[in-house]
């Protein structure tokens, strides 16, 4: 039986504006097993689970859990668990870390103020690798395990990165996902060398566009419209780009993205459904996921403050 993840692949399956939006990461070290809903089915404290998850609703913060990779036995809950929080739009992307023996303490965190990109000055910095996230839950999808749990380690067995496993990035059919931070690039059908050449890049402050699913800072249709704007300039580092306006709801958006140097582009983006219908998870029922689709790309002229059409 096919997994989602070659249904996805053999059906040649656009990955540009699939990233899930979060502008804000919390991520908390937990080892052992993890459910398909690992904030509350793990060694975490499922009452501190619901309770972290409930507070980051509509915050703009993404809570899950990570992990070193290899082999996770029903190890109890350790002495201390990493923390990182983790901010990525442009131009103000930040990395904290801190330590803390009980997770529940994390429950004292202004997460609007950390969503909204305040950090406050909150833990120390983190000035390390970038960090890479593989997402490997199996009991959420299949794939994840089979495909993310060798890549996560073989990248670790290279050394020079610094990898963990994650619970949940979404885009499972896209397997083995890849997430960079600090600047919130997800990746799908990564492979080691993909991956070292995106982490590469990461730390010149660079992204790559191979594989690129988007940026979690901004919705869909701008991370697929700011894509479409990479590939057209070539233009690689990370804080160049940003999306000052979205407008529309669906099914077209019109997206405006500028540049650092006073460029600015209006990207037109459908609503597109993929054909044939396809499991967006294994197990489940043959769907037809939303895509993205650029159909249009108009630069504008600045005058007075204000951004027109360039004439044709």
């Amino acid at each position: 039986m096919s997994t989602c993840a070659t249904a996805s692949r053999l059906l040649t399956e656009p990955l540009s504006g699939t990233a899930v939006t979060a502008p804000t990461w919390l991520l908390i070290e937990q080892t052992g097993p993890w459910g398909a809903e690992a904030l509350t089915a793990s060694h975490l404290d499922p009452a501190v689970g619901r309770a972290l998850e409930a507070a980051a609703a509509g915050t703009g913060v993404r809570v899950a859990l990570i992990r070193r990779p290899g082999r996770h036995a029903d190890c109890g809950r350790p002495a201390t668990h990493r923390v990182f929080v983790a901010h990525t739009a442009p131009g103000c992307s930040w990395i904290r870390t801190t330590e803390v023996t009980d997770p529940a303490h994390l429950l004292g965190l202004d997460l609007p103020a950390l969503g909204a990109g305040d950090h406050g000055g909150l833990w120390e910095p983190y000035d390390g690798e970038p960090l890479a996230l593989v997402c490997t839950n199996g009991k959420r999808d299949r794939c994840c395990a089979l495909l993310g749990r060798p890549l996560a380690a073989e990248l670790t067995a290279a050394g020079g990165t610094e990898v963990w496993e994650v619970t949940h990035i979404g885009g499972h059919r896209f397997a083995p996902t890849l997430f960079v931070l600090p600047f919130g690039y997800a990746y799908g059908r990564a492979t080691a060398h993909g991956v070292k050449e995106v982490l590469e890049a990461a730390r010149e402050g660079r992204v790559l566009t191979v594989n690129c699913r988007g940026r979690s800072a901004w919705e869909r249709p701008a991370q697929a419209a700011e894509l479409a704007i990479r590939e057209l300039t070539g233009e690689e580092d990370a804080d160049a780009l940003d999306v000052t306006a979205t407008a529309g709801s669906g099914p077209r958006w019109e997206v405006t993205v500028a540049h650092t140097d006073g460029r600015a582009w209006q990207v037109v983006v459908d609503r597109g459904v993929t054909d044939p219908p396809r499991p967006e998870s294994c197990g489940r029922a043959l769907g037809s996921p939303a895509r993205m689709d650029v159909v249009a790309v108009t630069p504008l002229a600045r005058a007075h403050g204000l951004l027109s059409v360039v004439p044709a």
